[in-house]
C-alpha cells in the first residue's frame, strides 16, 4: 500500500511540474510577443549643420528650388545648357560681351520686324510684342535689398578693420588669400561658371545621397572641430589680445 501511495503522490509532482513549466514557457512568450508588438524607438538621423526642415524648404520651397532641385528637368536642363552655350561663347570662341549682346538683339529686332511684316501677306495677326514695365514698387523693394546687404557689408569690414576682434581678422585674410589663389588659377567668366555649376547641381546630388553624405559630413565637422581645439591651444590662445578677452 505504501509504495501505490507513493507512486501515487510522485506521479502528481511530476504533472504539477509540466504545469508549471507549460505556464513559465507561455507567459515568456506572451511577454515576447508583447515586446513585438510594441513600437520601436528609431534615432532621429541627424541632419547636416543642424537642419530641421527638407532641403526643398530651407532652398524657399518656391519655383527656384524646383529648379536647383531639378523637379522639372527639362527646365532645369534647359537653363544649364543656356548658360553653357554662353561660357562656351565667352571663353572657348572668345566672344565679347558687348559684340554678343549687340549681335543677339540684331537677331531678336530682325525677327519681329519681318514677321510683323510679312503677318499682313498671309493674312494673319502681327505679333505681339510684350511690355515690360518695372513697377515702382518692385524698384524699391530691390533698392530696400540692395541697400541693406551693403550697409551689412559696410559694417562686416568696418569691424574686421577696426582691431578689435583679431580672430575675426585672420580667418578674414585666410579667406580672401584663398580667394585671390583661386581667382588667379581662372578667369573670372570660367570662375563664376564654376561656382554656378556646382550650385546648381550639388542640391540636387545631395539631396539623392542625403543620408550618406550626412554621416561623412558629420565626422568631418567633428574632426574639423577636433583640430581647431588644437590649433586653438597652440597658437590663437597664445595671441596676447585673445588671451586677455578670454580672460574677462
Amino acid at each position: 500500500m505504501m509504495s501505490e501511495s507513493e507512486e501515487h503522490g510522485s506521479l502528481l509532482e511530476k504533472i504539477n511540474e509540466k504545469i508549471h513549466e507549460y505556464k513559465h514557457s507561455s507567459s515568456s512568450s506572451s511577454s515576447d510577443s508583447d515586446d513585438d508588438k510594441k513600437p520601436k524607438k528609431t534615432k532621429k538621423k541627424k541632419k547636416l549643420f543642424g537642419r530641421k526642415h527638407s532641403l526643398h524648404h530651407v532652398l524657399g520651397g518656391g519655383k527656384a528650388a524646383d529648379l536647383v532641385l531639378w523637379r522639372n528637368k527639362q527646365a532645369s536642363g534647359s537653363i544649364l545648357a543656356g548658360v553653357t552655350v554662353i561660357w562656351l561663347l565667352f571663353e572657348g570662341i572668345g566672344y565679347h560681351l558687348l559684340t554678343f549682346l549687340c549681335h543677339a538683339l540684331i537677331v531678336f529686332l530682325t525677327v519681329w520686324f519681318v514677321w510683323s511684316n510679312a503677318a499682313s501677306f498671309v493674312n494673319r495677326s502681327p505679333p505681339k510684342f510684350p511690355e515690360v514695365i518695372l513697377s515702382e514698387v518692385q524698384c524699391l523693394k530691390v533698392a530696400h535689398i540692395a541697400r541693406k546687404e551693403i550697409n551689412e557689408a559696410f559694417y562686416t569690414l568696418r569691424n574686421v578693420a577696426s582691431g578689435k576682434d583679431l580672430k575675426t581678422y585672420l580667418m578674414t585674410i585666410v579667406v580672401l588669400w584663398f580667394i585671390s589663389i583661386v581667382g588667379s588659377c581662372f578667369s573670372f567668366l570660367t570662375l563664376s561658371y564654376t561656382i554656378f555649376l556646382m550650385a546648381y547641381t550639388l542640391p540636387m546630388l545631395y539631396e539623392k545621397y542625403e543620408d550618406q553624405v550626412d554621416v561623412v559630413g558629420e565626422k568631418a565637422l567633428i574632426e574639423i572641430k577636433k583640430q581647431y581645439k588644437v590649433i586653438d591651444a597652440k597658437f590663437i590662445s597664445k595671441i596676447p589680445m585673445l588671451s586677455e578677452k578670454k580672460q574677462h
